[in-house]
């Protein structure tokens, strides 16, 4: 690794019930790439002291469904540092979900987090 390479950001939120999209609570995928612009831009903060640009997504991949209710994580790591580009491979992952058959307000912390949401990108800083 060189550079930045390895560096990585990672924030994690709690999606209210008001961006539930589509039956079933669903949230649309929208909102998690929202997120990689967001851990995008402080991982461009930390490693080079400028919010930098995103560029370009080369994959996103949609692997499971995200609830309102859920709490997710959002990741990005740098896997290429260049002159002025960074390569960024995001992970959206869903660590707990709402369990309404039980109570209204309840949930649980999933013992195995899954997996949503998958993008490589570049984002280009001065």
């Amino acid at each position: 690794m060189t550079g930045h390479d390895g560096t990585a950001v990672t924030h994690r939120r709690y999606i209210p019930y008001s961006h539930a999209h589509y039956g079933g609570d669903l949230v649309d995928g929208a909102y998690g790439l929202g997120m990689f612009g967001d851990v995008a831009t402080e991982l461009c903060i930390l490693t080079d002291g400028d919010e930098g640009l995103f560029a370009s997504y080369s994959d996103v991949q949609f692997k499971a469904p995200v609830r309102a209710g859920d709490v997710v994580e959002a990741t990005a790591t740098v896997v290429r540092t260049g002159k002025r580009s960074r390569t960024v491979e995001f992970t959206l992952t869903v660590v707990c979900r709402a369990d309404p058959g039980r109570s209204p307000s309840a949930a649980v912390v999933l013992a195995e987090p899954i997996i949503a949401t998958t993008a490589t990108g570049t984002v280009v800083v001065p």
